[in-house]
């Protein structure tokens, strides 16, 4: 996996991986429970977590473009290498003892594919998050395995499944029928 050097002062083609940090947006529900999930990996590779355009963030990667770190996902090799979207993935699945083979089956061309709709998917919820369409469970809050609820009638439960519930319309301006 290449990705682009984040710094001049080391080759980090040549340079093997020793370490991994993954920058991830600390307002984000969807990645602080990635990242508590990551953190209670198995690692090949150690991973460090630092909030997206934090000042550590800052300090540490200065030729970063942090504003686009909070909207994708950014990980930075120990020399230089920089992965963003699926690439941020799939080495962030390459450092994990019971997923390594997982990331080498998503680096081909048939799994960077599949790896790239994760990454569109979660950056969908997460734009659903941030918008306030998805208003989660009231018993287990936006991410947690509860029912969940978009603002536009769909509700998924577990349990159940899919419906659609219109929502009121007390305008009379409403739409009339499902929306997806």
């Amino acid at each position: 996996m290449a990705g682009a050097a984040a710094t001049g002062d080391r080759d980090a083609v040549r340079v093997p991986v020793l370490g991994l940090t993954v920058l991830y947006d600390a307002q984000c529900p969807l990645c602080g429970f990635l990242r508590d999930w990551l953190a209670r990996q198995p690692c090949l590779v150690p991973l460090r977590f630092v909030p997206a355009a934090s000042d550590e963030a800052r300090q540490r990667f200065p030729g970063l473009d942090h504003a686009a770190s909070l909207g994708e996902i950014t990980v930075v090799g120990d020399g230089g290498q920089v992965y963003k979207g699926s690439a941020a993935w799939i080495v962030t699945l390459w450092a994990l003892r019971e997923h390594r083979p997982l990331a080498h089956r998503l680096s081909t061309p048939a799994g960077s594919l599949l790896a790239k709709g994760a990454v569109l998917a979660a950056a969908k919820w997460r734009g659903a998050h941030a918008n306030g369409q998805w208003t989660g469970s009231p018993d287990h809050g936006p991410w947690g395995g509860g029912a969940y609820h978009w603002g536009d009638g769909w509700r998924y439960d577990p349990g159940s499944g899919w419906t659609y519930e219109p929502p009121a319309c007390d305008s009379g301006a409403c739409s009339t029928g499902p929306t997806r």
